[in-house]
């Protein structure tokens, strides 16, 4: 197996809430000029969350009760506009480990489960519920269930919704494909010289 299954993340939620929430807003794109995405969690939402000055405005990130959260709630059509793979990475810097919304965008979906990030669809009721009782009691842990296509929080829960594809993928560790293609890296070399291949490699390749 390639990598960690994921089948259950918990943990405390922040909710951002907004329907069309683009890539952009996620992380602006003056940010986006690093060789690595380390840091890249700094500048999470950094337009909303802070004024001209630098300042900390008033944004669910920057409350303390949500400091430590991993689940993002937010709403429908999460992550549309640019394709870029930095948004999800400065979510995964940040230390976002999955988002609950009610629709993703679908490249950035795909980014996110590279990740190992889950992306959950889930009803707008059933969000709004969440996002009430998130309200009233911050530190709330909620576990988003990939075997179970639930999330559970205080007794309660309601279904979610992931394409079969990315569930399987993250469920049996196989959700990063390049760490996937680097552990058969033998299978490949063979393959390779089963076709006549090896020889035109370069000496020491």
């Amino acid at each position: 197996m390639a990598l960690a299954p994921v089948t259950q993340i918990c943990g405390s939620t922040v909710p951002v809430p907004g329907n069309d929430i683009d890539t952009d807003r996620i992380i602006p794109a003056r940010f986006m000029k690093c060789v690595t995405f380390d840091g890249l969690g700094d500048y999470l939402f950094y337009d909303v969350r802070k004024g001209p000055d630098g300042s900390d405005t008033v944004h669910p990130l920057n409350d303390p009760k949500h400091r430590e959260a991993s689940i993002l709630l937010t709403g429908a059509n999460f992550g549309c506009g640019s394709s870029r793979e930095h948004a999800p990475q400065a979510l995964y810097r940040y230390g976002i480990r999955a988002i609950i919304a009610e629709s993703f965008a679908e490249i950035f979906f795909g980014n996110c489960t590279t990740l190992g990030i889950p992306c959950a669809a889930a009803a707008g009721e059933d969000l709004a519920a969440l996002r009430d009782l998130v309200a009233r009691e911050p530190s709330t842990t909620i576990t988003v269930d990939l075997v179970q296509c639930r999330v559970f929080f205080n007794g309660a829960s309601f279904p979610v919704h992931i394409p079969e594809s990315a569930r399987d993928a993250l469920v049996q560790g196989r959700w990063d494909p390049i760490a996937e293609l680097l552990e058969g890296v033998e299978q490949v070399d063979a393959r390779l010289e089963s076709l006549g291949y090896a020889a035109a490699s370069p000496a020491g390749a």
